[in-house]
């Protein structure tokens, strides 16, 4: 193909993505399957490769692009990003709309009525219909440019379809209650901190300085109105939501329009109760006056606009009392102490338990069996004990005291140090044999369709497997009188079983339950060391110098691997025919023969000419190599550009081999043959 043939190619696969992102993530109404959708940005991406000079920032291909960042820089807003005001209830509602109609006195006055997505308001900012820039709101004047995070997310367009030559749109970035409740429950695993809500959660995620862990949170968003734009007009808010909509931007169906306040209090009440079945949590509705012109006349104070207010629903909290705190041990062998409760209603449900996390929590709130204590749903999603009711104390409430062994196998319980977790460290204990099991089967590891908690619980209670390898081991005849399971169901089963041996390596690694190895560490390892092999060999320096990895995980890896347990596991599983590893990088990529990158380490520094240097490091990891940000013993070359700084001095003090772009090019390219 000519050069013009390739771009035409390009825009084309570009334009088709979109439009399918924009189906799936926005309308909830995909046209293609996810095979389809993956063979199509494979195209792209193979293209991109090809052709590094035609990669645009609106790709699809650029929604995780990038190494992590220092830091944040600021981006002054063109609009302030005023906070609303709050009213509490009904009588507060009608003040507000009092002191609206006192301002527009004898005019008709509508209100739009919005929900109020629990997350963090973002500003976005479109040139000629190309997301140019994103940040947070910060104190409304100045927020953090967090572009590259807020590219992550797929419900935002990178292309709008109604492009103008500026637009800036404001939302909210939320996390919904699965995503939130899956991280919790694997960081929990991991024994690192849980988030307290939803909204932390999402602020937390999309402040990070690496954009592919804010890819991983899975994120959406939102959009609620408009700040600075040229090129339309609009004279209603709820005309411009329309517009947004039909721009592409992902816009809450739930807003409505009401001529009357008293029609705005009953929409409110009717949100306290409905707002538990939805995905997402909000914490309130958001009334505004309808009419731009009349929003401009009624003006703002020094923090809020005059013409809009929020309603927020009240904390629903309950008081109980703890009958007992049990404990349950996770598949990594984390004891969680869980507080049995006297049933109570809240938000929306019966609760009968409520977590605790650790014993460091549980003696910083003074936490004793028989106390009265205050209870509510954090983010509406997880019953927490917010204090003890100490005055109604009677005197025969029992402190808690971590037992000193696991409460299913009875070893040893130990404690790590510089973490809150307790932890059983046998790999045999029950517990952890059937969460490691559920784990393992899980849509994120080994992804075995109809293979779920109550056949694994099944299999356990007729001893038909002990461990995950024994999966790759069960007959027709096994699991055919099964409850519940009958000759068609045992065949499907065998055949997703069969199925999974092929899955692709970072899959094993995630599934196997390495402590601190969550599903992108194992995509790292996996690119790093091709095969299961290779990274059992690998020792502890050579795996804390991979980035992303450091010495928490690299620890945790070799003392998965130094145990005989795990490595007759493995040697199980590859017997059985489950996949070991990848098959090594291809000799070339286009016109590239990238076979001299294997497994090199690699340092780029400076102004490079013909890439950027997110490209340049993109070649570097696909073709085998590894790139990191800081110069060591361990660097294999330092790639250098113009006004390369400090790294390159080091590089030549410690004797690494110094390669200028020229040299670089020289090194990868062959003939084509």
């Amino acid at each position: 193909m000519t050069i013009e043939e390739v771009q035409e190619k390009l825009e084309k696969l570009r334009a088709e993505i979109s439009y399918h992102d924009y189906r799936y993530y926005v309308l909830d109404n995909p046209v293609i399957s996810d095979a389809q959708y993956d063979a199509l940005m494979r195209e792209l991406i193979k293209l991109e490769k090809q052709y590094p000079e035609l990669i645009t920032p609106d790709s699809p291909s650029m929604r995780v692009s990038g190494q992590p960042r220092e830091g944040f820089t600021t981006l002054s807003h063109r609009l302030p990003m005023l906070s609303l005001a709050n009213v509490m209830g009904e009588e507060e509602l009608l003040d507000f709309d009092r002191r609206v109609r006192t301002s527009l006195l004898n005019e008709k006055i509508e209100y739009v009525v919005e929900l109020k997505v629990d997350g963090l308001a973002v500003s976005l900012w479109y040139e000629n219909g190309i997301l140019e820039r994103g940040a947070t709101r910060g104190d409304g004047f100045t927020g953090e440019d967090i572009t590259p995070n807020l590219k992550t997310i797929r419900s935002i367009p990178l292309r709008l379809q109604k492009p103008v030559p500026f637009l800036e749109v404001r939302g909210e970035a939320y996390m919904t209650k699965e995503i939130f409740l899956k991280l919790n429950q694997d960081r929990a695993e991991a024994g690192e901190p849980v988030f307290a809500n939803p909204r932390n959660a999402a602020a937390g995620s999309l402040r990070q300085l690496d954009p592919s862990i804010t890819a991983s949170r899975k994120l959406n968003l939102f959009i609620y109105g408009l700040g600075d734009y040229k090129g339309t007009d609009f004279t209603t808010h709820a005309q411009s939501l329309n517009f947004l909509k039909e721009a592409g931007f992902p816009v809450s169906k739930d807003f409505r329009l009401f001529n009357d306040i008293k029609e705005v209090t009953e929409h409110c009440r009717r949100w306290e109760k409905q707002r538990f079945n939805l995905p997402y949590t909000i914490d309130g509705l958001v009334i505004k006056v309808n009419s731009l012109a009349q929003q401009k006349r009624l003006g703002a104070t020094l923090k809020s606009p005059r013409w809009a207010i929020a309603y927020k629903f009240p904390a629903e909290q309950a008081q109980t009392e703890i009958k007992e705190i049990i404990i349950k041990v996770g598949r990594t062998g984390v004891l969680t102490p869980t507080a049995v409760l006297e049933p109570v209603r809240l938000a929306g449900t019966t609760v009968a338990r409520a977590t605790l996390h650790n014993e460091d929590i549980i003696k910083e709130k003074d936490i004793r069996v028989g106390d009265r204590v205050l209870v509510h749903k954090a983010g509406e999603i997880i019953p927490e004990v917010l204090e003890v009711l100490k005055t109604e104390r009677r005197g025969t409430e029992e402190p808690f005291v971590m037992p000193a062994k696991c409460p299913v196998c009875q070893a040893r319980v130990i404690r790590l140090a510089g973490e809150a977790a307790t932890r059983c460290p046998n790999l045999t204990c029950p517990a952890r044999q059937r969460e490691g099991l559920i784990h393992f089967i899980s849509r994120g590891a080994m992804d075995i369709a109809g293979l779920g908690q109550a056949t694994i619980d099944n299999l356990l209670k007729a001893k038909l497997i002990s461990d995950v390898a024994d999966l790759y081991y069960l007959k027709f005849d096994d699991l055919v009188n099964l409850e519940r399971m009958g000759p068609k169901s045992a065949q499907n089963l065998l055949a997703a079983i069969e199925k999974s041996k092929s899955n692709p390596l970072y899959r094993l690694v995630f599934a196997i339950g390495i402590i601190h190895v969550g599903e992108r560490a194992s995509r790292i390892l996996a690119a790093r060391f091709n095969t299961m092999e290779c990274l059992m060999k690998s020792a502890f320096e050579e795996l804390v110098v991979i980035p992303e990895i450091g010495p928490k995980i690299a620890a945790s890896i070799t003392a998965f691997f130094d145990l005989e347990q795990n490595r007759r596991l493995i040697a199980k599983l590859a017997q059985s025919g489950v996949k070991m590893g990848e098959k090594p990088p291809e000799k070339r990529v286009g016109a590239l023969n990238l076979t001299p990158l294997l497994n090199k380490m690699f340092v780029v520094t400076g102004t490079l000419k013909n890439y950027t240097r997110d490209q340049v490091q993109e070649i570097i990891r696909k073709s085998g190599g590894k790139v990191t940000s800081s110069v060591s013993k361990n660097t294999d070359y330092i790639l250098v550009g113009e006004e390369p700084g400090s790294k390159y001095t080091k590089a030549l003090t410690l004797g690494i081999p110094v390669l200028r772009e020229d040299e670089f090019l020289n090194l990868i390219s062959s003939e084509i043959s």
